[in-house]
């Protein structure tokens, strides 16, 4: 029942294992995002009070209307729906409660969350949160053999503890060149569903050229990475020809970071 490591099969028959997060680390993310949440809608509400009293003039509006009632509540239900929402989709699975905690949601598949689960999972909120306080996805949570809430059992997602980087001599030479080099994955912005659309033959790829970059000679490494970029840079929609090889090289291994987060599940 309180299983906390699952085994998943991606699509190409390639096992992983998670661990789950339970109902303590997602509760703790939860009050986090709550709080945040708090603020934001206190602010709201500050500014709409400032627009009712007339505010920065004397003058007071004595009529508040169901309009602007309305609008309100729009407002808060898209802000506090919408955040986790978007924050799941744009961020890889990860509210800022969850990577505090060091937490995320993927697909069952073991794929990182698309636009439509994020939508399913965070729209049943409404039923996890029946009668009051949380109380049916908590249940869920708890009885739940890889503690999945409503929202997840629909949509097709899990929540799993962010994996920690395997650490050893063999990827040191390359995190001391990336680090050299000042290189994150955040250097440019790959679409999700870009990344998605790539496969494991195309990870293997360029984790392959990453981890051979520092050991070959200028020549046989200047001719690999043209070979690797001229396959991998389109399928990503960069070009090639306003680049030079020191370019060339770091946009190839800003797309391993990148794909490092889709692809090497190491816990």
């Amino acid at each position: 029942m309180y299983e906390e490591r699952t085994e998943i099969k991606t699509p190409e028959f390639v096992s992983l294992q998670f661990q789950v997060a339970g109902l303590g680390s997602r509760t703790a993310a939860y009050i986090i995002d709550q709080l945040i949440l708090i603020v934001m809608n206190t602010l709201i509400l500050i500014v709409l009070f400032f627009i009712l009293i007339g505010w920065p003039t004397t003058q007071f509006l004595t009529e508040v209307t169901s309009l602007t009632i309305g609008i309100t509540i729009i407002v808060l239900f898209i802000i506090n729906w919408g955040y986790f929402f978007a924050f799941e989709y744009f961020s890889g699975g990860r509210t800022i409660g969850k990577k505090m905690i060091g937490i995320r949601v993927i697909q069952d598949n073991g794929h990182s969350i698309t636009l439509l689960s994020s939508f399913i999972r965070n729209l049943l909120r409404i039923i996890d949160s029946l009668p009051a306080g949380y109380f049916v996805g908590m249940m869920m949570i708890f009885f739940h053999s890889q503690h999945k809430r409503v929202g997840d059992f629909v949509a097709g997602t899990i929540v799993v503890h962010e994996r920690k980087e395997k650490k050893n001599n063999k990827s040191s030479a390359l995190e001391k060149e990336i680090e050299r080099r000042e290189i994150s994955k955040d250097d440019f912005i790959i679409e999700s569903w870009t990344l998605q659309s790539l496969e494991r033959k195309d990870w293997n790829l360029v984790n392959t050229y990453s981890q051979r970059f520092m050991q070959l000679p200028l020549p046989e490494r200047k001719q690999l990475t043209k070979n690797v970029a001229d396959i991998m840079l389109p399928k990503i929609g960069l070009e090639t020809a306003d680049k030079d090889d020191y370019d060339i090289e770091n946009t190839l291994l800003v797309l391993y970071l990148n794909l490092r987060e889709e692809w090497e599940f190491e816990l």
